[in-house]
């Protein structure tokens, strides 16, 4: 039925900046700058993957630098009161970091965002090592697709399929997928619904068909 989806490592970026375990503050803050991103995994060995460093890691030591917190925000804070004083990458990172395989679809990509509340995933292998890194914006690019190449999908994995020989029509308006046209059997209405909104890229589904009658299908009345 809908062809093979995008899986991760179709979108991910495949060059990732990246630091050491012993990387000092002041590097940290150099790298996120000068390359411009927000977070970057911290790597050991020969490429593992062992945690993450952001810039809300680092945040903790402007935001502590001149207050004397009390007891009760001591306690409250104590993860981000170690942070303001950690100085390597190693002591900054969140770990274990959360990742995700080239293979995995990129409905499973978003899930694990989601749930983890993470707004990128290093890429690794069987092996833990770096691959590459996804984003919530690569997640995003299937619906960068035309809405000619959306059509032409529908039309091969749905309705050929369902309504092989039919009237059935689709067009595609900005991702807005619309199915129109007699048809026999409108039970398999939702099916197709279900089906062309799986195909990537398509950002809603309008079904306006017509059911055909038992006399106009050639059949008795």
């Amino acid at each position: 039925m809908p062809e093979t989806p995008h899986i991760v490592s179709d979108v991910m970026t495949r060059t990732v900046v990246a630091v050491g375990r012993e990387a000092p503050f002041k590097e940290l803050v150099q790298t996120l700058g000068t390359w411009r991103v927000s977070a970057m995994p911290v790597l050991e060995g020969e490429g593992r993957v062992i945690g993450v460093v952001s810039e809300a890691d680092l945040l903790p030591k402007e935001e502590f630098r001149d207050s004397d917190p009390d007891r009760f925000q001591q306690l409250r804070r104590l993860p981000d009161l170690a942070k303001a004083g950690a100085v390597t990458a190693e002591e900054l990172m969140s770990s274990p970091a959360v990742t995700v395989h080239p293979g995995a679809t990129l409905p499973e990509a978003a899930r694990i965002m989601a749930v983890r509340g993470v707004k990128r995933l290093p890429v690794v292998d069987a092996e833990g090592k770096l691959q590459g890194i996804v984003t919530r914006g690569d997640l995003l690019k299937v619906f960068l697709r035309t809405d000619q190449d959306i059509e032409a999908e529908v039309h091969r994995t749905v309705v050929s399929h369902l309504f092989p020989g039919s009237g059935v029509h689709v067009r595609a308006r900005e991702g807005v997928v619309t199915l129109s046209g007699q048809l026999r059997d409108t039970a398999l209405i939702p099916v197709a619904a279900r089906l062309t909104r799986a195909v990537e890229g398509v950002v809603d589904v309008e079904c306006h068909f017509r059911g055909v009658g038992p006399d106009q299908a050639g059949h008795p009345a």
